[in-house]
């Protein structure tokens, strides 16, 4: 079973070194055959020439690089990395070390063991998941996301915007076109949808950590994207 981890970055030259010696640790150590699909959206930061070195660093194939043209949004990443990844198992996660891949093994047991065709990383499972690093504002925001979400779409899981997810590859490729939300709305739209077409879903608690270096993207624009996106759900679904 090969597994694709597909990382999307944007001005991650200094957290890139590091969730790849992570990855490559965990899925080493855990005798699991795994490669990863490095979206690269022409960050002014070096990213790609960072990428660039720890591809010539390790075997061919284990890492495979897609330079696009400007920043693209999470979405269209994910489709193009899609395309790119040869796996038959699919893990989606931020590369700025907030989802550390210690949590992969426990994903890939509970896909296996409970024959479900997503898996996803929780932060609020009560006394188990959790965050570190935010503040309150921060804190106030992604509850209040999930909240409303959970009001308006009652999706059965407790973390709707929740990114770093175990997908069966043909799951996510039925999924992915059908998705029309940007932003954080993106990795509702596809809990909801997946519900809809009856795919199972587990989740598996994780803790959260604030991104080291770089600037969180969540801002304004961000918040608007996700509630235009949570009522057009609300109303197309």
């Amino acid at each position: 079973m090969l597994y694709s981890v597909i990382l999307p970055t944007y001005n991650e030259r200094e957290n890139l070194p590091i969730i790849f010696y992570l990855l490559d640790k965990t899925f080493t150590e855990h005798q699991l055959e795994y490669q990863v699909v490095i979206v690269e959206d022409s960050s002014p930061d070096g990213t790609l020439q960072v990428a660039e070195a720890l591809q010539n660093s390790y075997p061919s194939g284990r890492i495979k690089i897609l330079k696009r043209k400007g920043k693209l949004g999470l979405g269209s990443a994910y489709l193009d990395g899609l395309k790119q990844a040869d796996g038959e198992r699919i893990i989606i996660m931020d590369a700025d070390l907030s989802h550390h891949p210690k949590y992969i093994p426990t994903m890939i047991q509970t896909m296996e063991e409970q024959g479900v065709q997503i898996v996803s990383g929780t932060r609020y499972i009560p006394g188990q998941g959790g965050v570190y690093g935010w503040d309150l504002k921060r804190k106030i925001t992604s509850r209040g996301a999930n909240f409303l979400a959970h009001f308006f779409l009652n999706p059965q899981v407790s973390d709707l915007t929740g990114s770093f997810r175990l997908y069966d590859r043909r799951a996510l490729q039925h999924i992915l076109p059908r998705v029309q939300c940007t932003g954080y709305a993106f990795q509702m739209e596809i809990i909801v949808l997946a519900r809809k077409e009856q795919y199972q879903i587990a989740e598996v608690p994780i803790v959260f950590v604030d991104r080291l270096y770089g600037e969180s993207k969540l801002g304004p624009r961000e918040i608007i994207l996700y509630l235009q996106g949570l009522v057009h759900l609300f109303f197309h679904t």
